[in-house]
Order: C-alpha cells, then structure tokens, then sequence
C-alpha cells in the first residue's frame, strides 16, 4: 500500500531563487485542511521527518479531492537542501506550480 499524501502544494513563492513560502492544504486525519501558507523552514522539517507532499491542485465543488502532480523531494548538495520536484537538482524548482 502506497504511503499517503500528508500535503498538497498549491502555490510557491520564491525569493533570489530559493523558496520562500508555499501555499499548501494539509491532511487532517481523514480530509484536508483549508489551505495553509508554510514557510521554508516548516516545510523542510516536515520532509526530514517524512511527510510526503506532492504539487496540485484543489478540485472545485469537490471538497478533499485533488489532482496531483509531482513529489517534492529533498535534494542534497555539498550539505545544502533544496526543495525540487526532480532528485538531483542544485536549486529549489517545484515544477508546474504556480506563483502567488
């Protein structure tokens, strides 16, 4: 059985190419919260202690349904972290999600 979802990312703010803030819905036992903003910091503690987030979207009408795109992973570097849909990567990139 495949691990669940403990986050969606819906929008990113980036700041001299590292992100700054995302836009995120996090799970909430069974359903999904309101959406949330996390900064950089929150979001990589979560990842080091294994929650999954992916990229997507919010379904109108729809309440917790989402439709998914990528994982974000934890990429390492020469002892940097960067937050990247893509494991090998030497920048934050979460791919085909929107600014806010």
């Amino acid at each position: 059985m495949a691990k669940k979802i403990d986050g969606v990312i819906e929008a990113v703010r980036y700041k001299n190419g590292q992100i700054t803030w995302v836009r995120a819905y996090e799970r909430r036992g069974a359903t999904f919260s309101d959406c949330v903003l996390l900064d950089r910091k929150t979001l990589l503690g979560r990842l080091q202690k294994g929650d999954r987030y992916v990229t997507g979207s919010r379904k109108n009408l729809l309440a917790s349904t989402f439709t998914i795109g990528k994982a974000v992973v934890l990429a390492k570097e020469d002892k940097r972290e960067f937050l990247s849909t893509r494991e090998n990567t030497a920048f934050d990139e979460l791919e085909d999600v929107p600014f806010f």
